[in-house]
């Protein structure tokens, strides 16, 4: 059992390397600092520092779920998104950087980045969309929906740390039932893998994310028939939907948008060139 700080971070980046983690000597400073609830920047400058035998069991119980394939996030219980900090639980979504072209095409689309605008998040999990915007627009306002009572907690405490929890709300429903009021932009990132494909993902997504997040029933598109008419229903005449999806998704959506009354739909691309967002316009 490693006695300093240091002998731990150089047996566990020597693990970590060997099982093909990149960056495995600042994992194995994070998984420490996490262990010892310090700074990461503590363990690393002081590698003389002891570790009583509690500490160094704790340190190696991180590091052997990291060796088994658990995200370092899920470990921290906190990810970066649009360079901000998002506390995770196990029934929301760890978010990704794909995820962030929703919030650049919103970003993009709105004229006016200063005006007064009210937001709707549909599945809010972690709610990093709907306060990565508001983190953007110092005027707007949201509401996040999410039907997990655990996920909206975990929402509303990022809110809180980020210092936008007076500009935001979140409350537990099942997509826009019991809503109203009128809208500028309603995002959402609903699950969307069809059935079938859930045991083809990654293993990480399907041991670590929640599986309501994930699951869009038979084709995949179970949650837009049910987000659509109520996105109808809430926002304002040329108000403005933005959508996550599946790569092979976008004809499918393409047209529940327009059976649904929604126009000037365009086409937002992922980091690997992939159809991942539409964003569009009510009539």
């Amino acid at each position: 059992m490693p006695e300093t700080y240091g002998q731990f971070l150089t047996d566990a980046a020597r693990r970590l390397a060997a099982a093909g983690v990149e960056a495995a000597r600042r994992e194995a400073r994070l998984l420490l600092a996490q262990a010892l609830g310090l700074e990461p920047g503590r363990v690393f400058t002081h590698p003389e520092s002891p570790l009583d035998p509690a500490q160094a069991q704790g340190a190696e119980a991180l590091l052997e779920r990291r060796l088994s394939g658990e995200p370092l996030s899920r470990i921290r219980g906190e990810r970066e998104f649009w360079s901000l900090a998002f506390k995770l639980s196990p029934q929301t979504l760890d978010p990704r950087p794909d995820s962030e072209i929703l919030v650049e095409a919103l970003l993009a689309a709105l004229p006016d980045k200063a005006a007064r605008l009210s937001l709707l998040d549909f599945g809010t999990g972690s709610g990093c969309l709907l306060l990565a915007l508001l983190s953007e627009l110092p005027a707007a306002q949201g509401l996040g929906i999410d039907i997990s009572p655990e996920a909206v907690a975990v929402a509303k405490e990022n809110a809180e740390l980020l210092g936008l929890a007076q500009r935001a709300g979140f409350r537990v429903g099942n997509w826009g039932e019991g809503v109203e009021g009128a809208y500028d932009a309603i995002l959402s990132n609903p699950p969307y893998i069809a059935s079938a494909e859930i045991e083809t993902l990654d293993p990480v997504v399907r041991r670590f994310d929640p599986l309501a997040a994930l699951d869009g029933g038979a084709d995949g598109l179970a949650a837009y028939l049910a987000l659509l008419p109520q996105a109808r229903r809430l926002l304002k005449p040329d108000g403005l939907l933005a959508l996550e999806m599946g790569w092979e998704q976008e004809e499918a959506l393409t047209n529940l948008l327009k059976q649904n009354g929604f126009s000037d739909i365009s086409l937002h691309r992922d980091l690997a060139g992939r159809p991942r967002c539409l964003l569009s316009r009510l009539n």
